[in-house]
């Protein structure tokens, strides 16, 4: 019986039909299927397209694993895009209906760019075609060496990545994806390698590298759409940043100071809760990753930093958190540690002399006000903590309004959207949500099927007489106890057909902790006895 994926299964329904693809997924990329609890957390969840297109792996590299692993594939069959051949389409073609005539599956094609487009088209669906006609002659029994040569007679002067663009479009025409796999052995005869096995994969390998070439270029051209900066300074603008107290530039230097003291303190000392302490890198680096890098990219175009440093970020903390789980720590632990220590150490380097230097050039101070509000939400790291900048509290409270909101727009301080993307927001949070002014007057319920029944026509009457007698005494305290700050939080565990519930009495208040009223959200917990209990 063939072995089949179904694409519209979640990871953790193929992981627990097929184990094997534990091992095949860690292969490609896919690391953490390997770590049951996210396997039966998040896999439960996540489909292998979707995955992919999370962590950058080619759908191609993925096919082509599970085929070679004697899988079939089933279910939707995303498109799979390749740089350099176009923008991806939101189309997809089912692997089970792919059988059908490509007529019958319009194809998405983009408006004439320029006047040379339509030859551009007309090139390439001559070659759609050509491709087509070989598996066709296969099909019909030709010999694979006679349709080999005319392969080469007319595709010897074409990059490998036309190719593997053209076998993309015949894929999202409906042609199955294992019949284009076939082309492998057709197209890798451009290529040397003693063995079809090695003329497959140097045909890969190529057209790897013509991605990789083109993906340069266009990073090139993309950077130069963005205005030049000047970079003969950038240290001693950044050294200017670093030494004003309370600056994030000030504390994320601070901070590497005392990481790289506990990394010397570790090589004499290596204690667990010396090791325990240096974990606290990922705190760091979730700064540098939310506040620096996406910045980096969005605004100014440079891509390194995130593309590079966030990805080896990202491998240390993965390891060290690794590392920390695991019980037998000999000879070979010890080496793990010393080599993603040496890693991190290497990062401080980097940081100091790469990223805040171009950081320093290119941010603005409005922009630099705005990462030193945000830094306030994360925990203090290595024992430091953050400084006050005093020039950035002037402007905070400007600078966390919102520069531009659209007409009949909800102006929040921490954005902005219409009242239908509220109203959408607070009905899809999972609970029930009850906000009592501090009249005591109910001004809001969200909309939808409650456990505890809210009518309508309660809005604007005192939340009191929403309260059957015996129970309005409870509610009175908790309200006074809020509004003359005795307390903040009263949660109540109740169990209510049949089910577990938590409801959270909380008091809303403004940044001056003036009492504004109270939240009532209610939460049904069987989900959290189902994933913790089994």
């Amino acid at each position: 019986m063939a072995k089949k994926i179904d694409l519209n299964k979640t990871v953790y329904e193929l992981v627990n039909e097929y184990p094997e693809l534990v091992d095949i997924m860690a292969g490609l990329g896919f690391t953490e299927i390997t770590k049951k609890p996210v396997l039966n957390s998040v896999g439960k969840m996540m489909t292998i397209p979707k995955g992919a297109k999370m962590k950058g792996i080619s759908m191609m590299d993925v096919v082509t694993a599970f085929i070679s692993n004697g899988f079939e594939l089933v279910g939707e069959m995303p498109a799979v895009a390749f740089p350099g051949a176009g923008a991806e389409k939101p189309a997809a073609a089912s692997a089970a209906s792919a059988e059908k005539s490509v007529n019958e599956e319009p194809v998405e094609v983009e408006e004439a760019a320029s006047s040379t487009q339509p030859v551009a088209d007309n090139k390439e669906a001559e070659r759609r075609t050509l491709l087509k006609s070989y598996l066709e002659r296969l099909r019909d029994g030709e010999d694979l060496e006679t349709v080999r040569a005319d392969f080469v007679e007319n595709f010897s002067g074409v990059d490998a990545s036309e190719i593997m663009a053209a076998e993309q479009e015949m894929m999202k025409e409906g042609t199955p994806i294992t019949e284009v796999q076939r082309l492998c052995d057709i197209h890798s005869a451009l290529f040397h390698g003693a063995t079809r096995e090695e003329k497959i994969a140097n045909a890969e390998k190529a057209v790897q590298e013509e991605m990789i070439r083109k993906r340069a270029q266009e990073e090139l051209a993309h950077r130069d759409s963005y205005p030049k900066k000047v970079y003969s300074d950038k240290n001693q603008k950044a050294a200017a940043l670093e030494a004003v107290k309370g600056h994030p530039l000030y504390t994320f230097t601070k901070e590497n100071d005392a990481l790289a003291a506990l990394l010397e303190e570790y090589k004499e000392n290596g204690t667990d809760e010396l090791f325990q302490t240096l974990r606290q890198i990922s705190i760091h680096y979730a700064k540098k990753g939310d506040l620096l890098y996406p910045l980096l990219k969005v605004k100014y175009g440079i891509t390194g930093p995130s593309d590079v440093m966030w990805t080896v970020d990202d491998e240390i903390r993965d390891e060290m958190g690794d590392l920390e789980k695991e019980t037998q720590r000999g000879d070979e632990w010890k080496q793990r540690v010393e080599a993603v220590l040496k890693r991190a150490d290497e990062m401080i380097y980097k940081e100091q002399n790469i990223l805040f230097p171009i950081c320093a050039v290119n941010f603005t101070e409005e922009e630099w006000y705005g990462i030193y509000r945000d830094s306030k939400d994360y925990a203090d790291s290595f024992g430091v903590k953050n400084e006050t900048w005093d020039e950035a509290e002037d402007h905070v409270t400007a600078a966390a309004a919102p520069a531009k909101a659209g007409a009949g727009e909800v102006v929040m301080p921490g954005g902005h959207m219409t009242v239908e993307q509220l109203t959408a927001l607070l009905n899809t949070i999972p609970g029930e949500i009850t906000f009592v002014d501090a009249d005591d007057i109910n001004r809001f319920f969200d909309e939808g099927p409650k456990v505890f029944k809210r009518p309508g026509m309660a809005i604007d009457r005192k939340v009191f007489s929403c309260h059957p007698p015996k129970v309005e005494p409870l509610v009175r305290s908790i309200i006074d106890g809020f509004r003359n700050g005795t307390s903040d939080v009263v949660p109540v565990w109740m169990e209510k057909g049949g089910r577990t519930m938590l409801v959270r009495y909380m008091a809303v208040r403004d940044r001056d902790g003036k009492y504004l009223g109270t939240l009532e959200f209610v939460e049904d917990m069987e989900f959290a006895k189902e994933h913790f209990l089994g």
